[in-house]
C-alpha cells in the first residue's frame, strides 16, 4: 500500500513519525458522457468567458471570492508561508471517549502506520489509548485544509484516523421540517421494540454487499454481450395499517430466526455424523 502523506503525531513532548494511507476505496461505477450519434466520449474545455477563448493550465491561478465577483489570487508561495510544522504534524489536543462523538462528525478514514524510527512511540501511543479506553482528538492539514481528526486503536496493532467536520460545518437539524410528534399507542411502541430486538444481531460487515452495484455490473455485462435487458415491473406502493405492518414484520422475523436456527442444527448434525 502506498503512503499518501508523511508527518508525525505530536502529543505532549512526544513525536511519533508516521505514514498515512487511504483506508477506503470508492467502488462506485462511473459513466462517461457519450455522443449518442457516434459513440465518442464528450470532452470539456476550460474557457474564460471574458476573453472568450480556451485557457491553458499554466494560465490558471487559485482565487478566493471575498466579495461577489471580486477575487484575490493565492499563489503557492503564499501557502508556503504557513509554518511547515503545522502542515506536517497531527497535533493531539485532547483525549476523550469515542462514545462522546456523534458519527455525523466523521468524514474520511485513513490508516496510520509508523515510520521505521517511530515504531516504539507508535506502539506506546496505541497501548496508552487502548488501556485508558480513550481516543485522541487532533488537528491535521491535508490538501490545504485543516480538519479536526479522531485517532483511535484499530484491530490488534494499528491506529486509524478519521478526519472530522468542525461544529460550524454541521448543519442545524432544526432546519429540517417535521410535523409535531404523532400520538403512539402503547401496543405500537411495544411491538416496535420487539421487532427491533428480533432483528438485532452482532455487526458482521462481511455479510453486507452492494446489491445495486452488482445489478449495474450485470446490466453492463449483458449489454456488452448483446443480451436483451428485461426490466421488472415497479412494485405498487400500498398504504398499510401500522399495527398490521408491525404484526406481519414480527411474524416474518420470527420465521426467519426459526429457519436460521434449524439450518444451524442440521449443520451440527452433519458434522457430528461425519458427513
Amino acid at each position: 500500500m502506498r503512503a499518501m502523506w508523511r508527518g508525525s503525531i505530536s502529543f505532549g513532548l512526544i513525536n511519533v513519525p508516521i505514514k498515512m494511507y487511504a483506508a477506503t476505496e470508492n467502488k462506485r461505477i462511473s459513466f462517461r458522457q457519450i455522443h449518442r450519434e457516434c459513440g465518442t466520449p464528450i470532452h470539456y474545455q476550460k474557457v474564460c468567458p471574458t476573453c472568450n477563448r480556451k485557457v491553458e493550465d499554466d494560465e490558471i491561478a487559485r482565487g478566493y471570492e471575498f466579495e461577489k465577483g471580486r477575487y484575490v489570487i493565492i499563489e503557492d508561495k503564499d501557502l508556503e508561508s504557513i509554518p511547515d510544522e503545522t502542515t506536517r504534524t497531527i497535533d493531539i489536543i485532547d483525549f476523550v471517549n469515542l462514545t462522546d462523538i456523534d458519527p455525523i462528525y466523521f468524514d474520511h478514514t485513513y490508516f496510520l502506520g509508523p515510520e521505521e524510527t517511530g515504531q516504539k512511540a507508535y506502539i506506546l501511543l496505541r497501548k496508552a489509548m487502548e488501556e485508558g479506553g480513550k481516543i485522541a482528538i487532533a488537528k491535521v492539514v491535508i490538501r490545504s485544509k485543516q480538519s479536526l481528526a479522531c485517532i483511535r486503536p484499530y484491530g490488534e496493532r494499528h491506529l486509524v484516523m478519521e478526519t472530522m467536520f468542525y461544529p460550524d460545518e454541521i448543519r442545524k437539524v432544526e432546519e429540517v421540517p417535521i410535523q409535531p410528534e404523532a400520538k403512539l399507542h402503547e401496543n405500537e411502541i411495544k411491538m416496535a421494540v420487539q421487532l427491533v430486538e428480533s432483528l438485532s444481531t452482532k455487526f458482521q460487515p462481511e455479510k453486507y454487499t452492494d446489491d445495486y452495484r452488482q445489478a449495474l455490473i450485470d446490466i453492463i455485462q449483458a449489454k456488452v454481450e448483446g443480451e436483451e435487458i428485461s426490466i421488472p415491473p415497479a412494485k405498487e406502493e400500498k398504504v398499510v395499517d401500522l399495527m398490521q405492518a408491525l404484526k406481519a414484520s414480527l411474524e416474518l422475523a420470527e420465521k426467519a430466526k426459526k429457519t436460521k436456527g434449524s439450518s444451524k442444527g442440521k449443520a451440527k448434525k452433519k458434522v457430528a455424523g461425519g458427513e
